[in-house]
Order: structure tokens, then C-alpha cells, then sequence
């Protein structure tokens, strides 16, 4: 027997949903209340469906709903509604296999939404193909206080999720509960102080919705006390501990962190992958004959039998960002500009990327150097900016950081693909001892290991400008990528964690006047490029290509 329809709308309204008229004779209250567990349990980011419809119910059974942006979806739909052409809803369908397809765009690079989809004939290029799963593009509007708490409040939801998949963090209770419990507790928040006691303990300020609670962690316990060094303000983590007089002494501290994972996801078909970042196009020091060596090389051109058949085999090229050197980046940078317009340094640009054969999908994202909003995440170059890379047909502008699928087919789905250009990169290695003593500046790849550990590439309020969206913290890396690849620090670097292999980018500038007062020293014209057959990553040298 169904329930009472007002009854079952007051208890959707209650939990900010919405229900289609057409659902609603049909359903039951308690059939609604296992799509809320559903939210609670399974969605993460806030990413959540709008409005509970026969599309809605069509996807849950058919689909695994925590895999989809329903944000981006339900974008996508309501620009289908208006009657716009969007390959973006048609991806979205074809990832979920639903019957109704929308019309094909006949235009392949949608450059204002920042996706942009292959195909033929209605069909996915399956050759060499990518999906944007993740590329920011919302509106620019302007930001109160109260948005950085709906921001943070997103961030902790988001990442309580994951933490809550872990056995031990599964009865996690509110700050707020504690002074009903004795004995051991374990709860989940951000850290929003950190200090060492006059004992030399380390002691953490907890907060999450509902209060805030301190937590002591011994300095006899020496992993726990190591793991505790290590931990940067505003970052989520889970705590297990005897409460007692409004202090927990900790017995466990635990990461959001990767499952452990050892098994490479491999293709059947010998494919090719290049990762290059900071080209800066526009810089004296820019090594504008090397790089040109690299796309001869990618055109098969240039390099002896063997690397002209990598190049032969190389499908796709992600650019990580600072693609130009910009203008006024820094003080005095000026006077260290080859070519002193930024029009005239992506006019530049894109006269490199268009001999790019047109069979290698490029995939680019900014980064601090590129004509675009500082804050994260950041969105392309603006068209008036750089009207050469719209031109391009082979050439797909996504945001920084975005996640992005390719190679994927019919029998196998592909590699997920994390791009973030880097910039939060320097504040870890300035604060956290450990990463200073480990040299991450020039091992790079550490500092990636430790934003995947706490799954949010700038967990650090100031580690990075952001731009505080309401509804999700599109830094949360909630999706895990089989690949994820940085620049930025302009050094070459490559190693694997829990199954997913970390690539941070060489650079093509030789070392400038800034980066010696700065202690920066690049390490130029190499790229990592990986075999999707085997997963093995080499590092070509385009300064010695023999």
C-alpha cells in the first residue's frame, strides 16, 4: 500500500530533493528513504541527483550512480531541454548505456564548457578516444564568508565518505556526542589547529559540523607520532582514541588514502601516452628547438626506428599547464620575455600545436603562466586570448585539475586520467619536514604520494587560491585515476601508488634569473611517456635524442 503523497513530499523536501509527478504515484516512502541511505552511503562530493525521476531510477538500477557527476550530468540534460545541441549529454548516456540518445553536435571542440567528445557517425572514435569525466565549468559569481563554509562543510562530507569505507571508522560520531561516551571513541574532521604541547606531544584541534574537540598524540608512540608530523591544517582524517576530560588520546590516526591496490590496469593494444607541462612559449629561455624536435618526433620525423615507431603508436598528448610564459607573473619578468604580448605568445603556441598530426588527441589544461583566473580551479584560456587553440580540431581544453577517461571500448573502460598543473605543490614542501627532508622538490612525485593519501590536491587552506563552490570541493580527488599526472616544478619524475602510476612533467625553459633566485632547477626536454599495453613509462630525452 503506498503511503500518503504529502507525507512522502515533506520528507523528500526535508532532505533537498525534489520528486517528478510522474514517480510519485508509484513509490513509497520507504523505497524513498533507501535512495536517502544511498546518498548518505554511497555519494560522495555532494555530487547528487536533483530530483528523483524515472531517469533517476532507470540509472540506479542499471548503473553504478557513485561513477557519475550528476552535477554535470543534470547540466547537460537541461541544456538538451532548452533545445541546444550538447555531446556532453550524449557521452554521459553512452556511459550509462540509456536508450534515448540526444542529437549529435557537429561541433567537436565545445570550448566554453570545457568537454569536448569524439565522434563518427554518432559513435565514439574507439581508436583513440576521450571523455572528460570531471572539468570545472561553472560560472564565475562572487563569494562571501558563508560561501567558504558551505565550501569546507562539502569538503568534509565529501571526504567523511571515504573515510567511513574504512572497518575501523565505520562508527564514527559527532563532535557533539562525545559527552555521552566514555572510553573509546572514534570520529572524523578537519584539523583546524596544530601544536606541540610543553611535553612535546603533538596536539590537534578537530572540528567538523558540530564542535570541536582537541586530540593529544604521545610522543612515546612513535608511528603514530610520525603520522602525526605529518599532518597539514584542514586536512580530513579519522581518529581512534580514549576520551577523557574533553581530550582524546589518540590510539589511531587514519588517512582518506587509496585502497591498496597492486594490479596495473593494462589495454590489449600497444598504445602510447606523452605528458609534457610548462612549454612557456614566450620566454627568452623557452627551448623553442627541442621542443620543435619533440613534435618532429611525434610527427615520425625525427628519431631512429624504434622511437619513430613509438611516435607511430603515440595516440595521445596531455599538456599539464603554464603552456606560455604570460605576462607579469612575477616581479621583473618583463625583462625576461622573448615575446612581450600574450596574444602573441598562444598565437605562438598554437602555431607548434597545429603540426601536430591530427590522429594525436591533445588534451590541455592551464596552469599559473596561462591566461586564466589564478583560483583552482581554473578554467581554459579565454577565447580572446587564444583564438589559435579554438581553431585546432584535434586539440580538447579542459580545467585545472580535471579528470579525464580515454581508450576506452566496448570491452574495456579505459584509463581515468587525474591532470592537476601542481601549484599547491610548493606550500607542502615548505611545511611539512618530512617532504623538505626527502628533497620533494625535486622528487616531485612524493609530494603527489601525499595528496593522494589525503584524496584533495591543496588540503591546506593557502596552499593554493580557490574559488569556494557551494556544492562540492572539486579538489576531493573522489574518483581514483589509474594515472595521475603534475607540473609545475619542472622536474621530471615517475613512480606508482597503490596501483596508480604518478607522472610529474619535465619543462621546456631552461633555467631563468627568477628560478636562480628562487632555488629552482629545472630539469628540461624530457618526456615520460607510458605504454598503456604494459603500463611501463620511459622518459625521452629531447635535448640528447640519438
Amino acid at each position: 500500500m503506498k503511503n500518503d503523497k504529502s507525507n512522502i513530499l515533506n520528507y523528500i523536501y526535508k532532505n533537498n530533493l525534489l520528486i517528478s509527478p510522474d514517480v510519485l504515484p508509484n513509490i513509497s516512502k520507504e523505497e524513498i528513504k533507501q535512495i536517502i541511505n544511498l546518498f548518505q552511503s554511497e555519494f560522495n562530493n555532494n555530487i547528487k541527483p536533483l530530483v528523483i525521476n524515472k531517469e533517476f531510477l532507470n540509472i540506479k538500477n542499471n548503473f553504478d550512480s557513485n561513477n557519475l557527476n550528476w552535477i554535470e550530468y543534470e547540466k547537460s540534460k537541461v541544456d538538451i531541454e532548452r533545445g541546444n545541441k550538447n555531446d556532453v549529454y550524449n557521452v554521459f548516456n553512452k556511459i550509462i548505456s540509456l536508450d534515448h540518445i540526444a542529437s549529435e553536435s557537429d561541433n567537436h571542440n565545445l570550448n566554453e564548457n570545457t568537454i569536448n567528445e569524439n565522434y563518427t557517425k554518432g559513435q565514439l572514435d574507439q581508436s583513440n578516444n576521450v571523455i572528460i569525466i570531471k572539468s570545472y565549468n561553472c560560472n564565475a559569481e562572487k563569494r562571501d564568508e558563508k560561501d567558504f563554509i558551505k565550501y569546507y562543510n562539502a569538503r568534509y562530507q565529501a571526504l567523511k565518505n571515504i573515510l567511513m569505507n574504512r572497518p575501523d571508522l565505520k562508527n564514527a560520531v559527532s563532535i557533539n556526542k562525545l559527552s555521552y561516551i566514555k572510553g573509546k571513541v572514534t570520529l572524523i574532521g578537519l584539523v583546524m589547529d596544530k601544536s606541540t604541547t610543553k611535553n612535546n606531544n603533538i596536539m590537534l584541534t578537530l572540528e567538523d559540523p558540530t564542535g570541536k574537540i582537541n586530540i593529544i598524540i604521545n610522543k612515546n608512540k612513535n608511528d603514530l607520532y610520525q603520522i602525526a608530523k605529518d599532518i597539514s591544517y584542514d586536512e580530513a582524517i579519522g581518529v581512534v582514541g580514549d576520551y577523557s576530560n574533553s581530550i582524546i588520546f589518540a590510539e589511531n590516526i587514519y588517512y582518506p588514502d587509496l585502497p591498496l591496490n597492486n594490479n596495473l590496469k593494462k589495454s590489449e593494444d600497444e598504445v602510447y601516452v606523452a605528458f609534457i607541462s610548462d612549454i612557456h612559449v614566450g620566454s627568452q629561455k623557452f627551448l623553442k628547438y627541442e621542443f620543435q624536435i619533440f613534435i618532429d618526433w611525434l610527427n615520425c620525423n625525427y628519431g631512429n626506428d624504434k622511437q619513430k615507431s613509438i611516435a607511430q603508436k603515440t595516440k595521445y598528448l596531455f599538456i599539464i599547464g603554464d603552456t606560455v610564459a604570460g605576462v607579469g607573473v612575477y616581479p621583473g619578468q618583463d625583462e625576461e620575455l622573448e615575446i612581450k604580448d600574450i596574444v602573441e605568445q598562444y598565437k605562438e603556441l598554437a602555431r607548434y600545436l597545429k603540426q601536430i598530426k591530427s590522429n594525436v588527441k591533445i588534451i590541455m589544461c592551464a596552469g599559473n603562466h596561462d591566461a586564466t583566473r589564478i583560483a583552482e580551479p581554473q578554467p581554459p584560456p579565454l577565447r580572446e586570448y587564444a583564438p589559435g587553440l579554438y581553431e585546432i580540431e584535434n586539440l580538447i581544453l579542459v580545467s585545472n585539475p580535471c579528470l579525464v577517461n580515454i581508450h576506452s571500448n566496448e570491452n574495456f573502460d579505459g584509463f581515468n586520467i587525474l591532470m592537476y598543473h601542481g601549484a599547491s605543490f610548493h606550500y607542502f614542501v615548505d611545511n611539512v619536514e618530512r617532504l623538505r627532508q626527502q628533497k620533494a622538490r625535486d622528487n616531485p612525485s612524493i609530494i603527489m604520494k601525499y595528496l593522494l593519501q589525503r584524496r584533495h590536491l591543496a588540503p591546506s587552506h593557502g596552499s593554493t587560491l580557490i574559488i569556494p563552490d557551494i556544492n562540492n570541493d572539486f579538489l576531493v580527488i573522489d574518483k581514483i585515476p589509474d594515472i595521475v599526472v603534475s607540473g609545475d616544478m619542472h622536474k621530471s619524475d615517475v613512480s606508482k601508488y597503490c596501483g596508480v602510476t604518478i607522472i610529474n612533467c619535465s619543462c621546456w625553459e631552461s633555467k631563468t634569473d627568477f628560478q636562480e633566485k628562487t632555488g629552482n632547477n629545472p630539469d628540461p626536454c624530457k618526456v615520460p611517456i607510458i605504454n598503456l599495453k604494459t603500463r611501463e613509462v620511459k622518459i625521452m630525452r629531447f635535448d640528447k635524442l640519438d
